[in-house]
This record gives C-alpha cells, structure tokens and sequence, in this order.
C-alpha cells in the first residue's frame, strides 16, 4: 500500500475509525428522514455525495475535536447533568460531522506527519 495512505487514512486504529464512522451514520439518517417527509424525490444527488463524503471522513474531523480538547482540556473531568452533557455531544458531533470535509484535512496531514516521526524514531533506534 503507498505509504501516504497508509499514514494517513490508516493511521487511525479500526476499532476507533468503525465507531466513530457508525456514529457518523446517525447524520445522513436524520437527512434522509428529513428529506424523504414530505417529497417525491428525497434527497438530490449532491447530498447524497455530501453525505457520503463526511460520513467517511467523520471520523478524522472527530479525531481532531478530540485531540484539541484533550490538549486543552487535559486530565480534568467535569460534572454536569446527563440532558446538558448528551445535548453538547450531540452539537460537537454534528458540528464534527457537518464541517468533516473542512476539518478533516488537518487530522490527516497531523496524522502523516505523526506516523512519519514514528518510523523516523523506531529506524534510527533499529541503527543504533
């Protein structure tokens, strides 16, 4: 496999990648629902390919929410009441979801780069 793609789209581990992809699938189902109530046609075809397009790359736009709030967040846990906690993770995902074409770019080139610097690390300590 061309080892751009392998840093890239498989740098995420599949056990994160089908989660976090499943839960992007909840997006294009609201969209079809929504969209098939009251028409003949459903949804067009440019959707229908937006739909597509983020549901596959959700999950590295999901990565890069995580990751940034990891760092600003870091070992703190905060307490709030289940309503508020599940509303904001609903709005972080769709955001997530809906802008994925945007920001999943930065978690992909993140990602070479990172893969990048691990190889770089484990060949110069296999020559030591």
């Amino acid at each position: 496999m061309n080892p751009i793609i392998q840093k890239t789209l498989g740098g995420l581990s599949k056990e994160y990648y089908v989660r976090q992809f499943l839960f992007g699938l909840i997006f294009p189902a609201i969209l079809y629902f929504i969209s098939s109530q009251g028409t003949a046609d459903g949804m067009p075809a440019s959707l229908i390919l937006l739909c597509i397009v983020n549901a596959f790359l959700y999950p590295y736009s999901r990565f890069v929410y995580e990751s940034v709030v990891g760092y600003i967040l870091g070992d703190t846990v905060l307490f709030g009441s289940i309503f508020v906690v599940a509303i904001t993770k609903y709005i972080t995902m769709s955001i997530c979801w809906a802008a994925a074409i945007f920001i999943a770019p930065v978690g992909l080139v993140y990602l070479y780069f990172y893969h990048t610097k691990q190889d770089t690390n484990k060949q110069s300590q296999s020559d030591a």
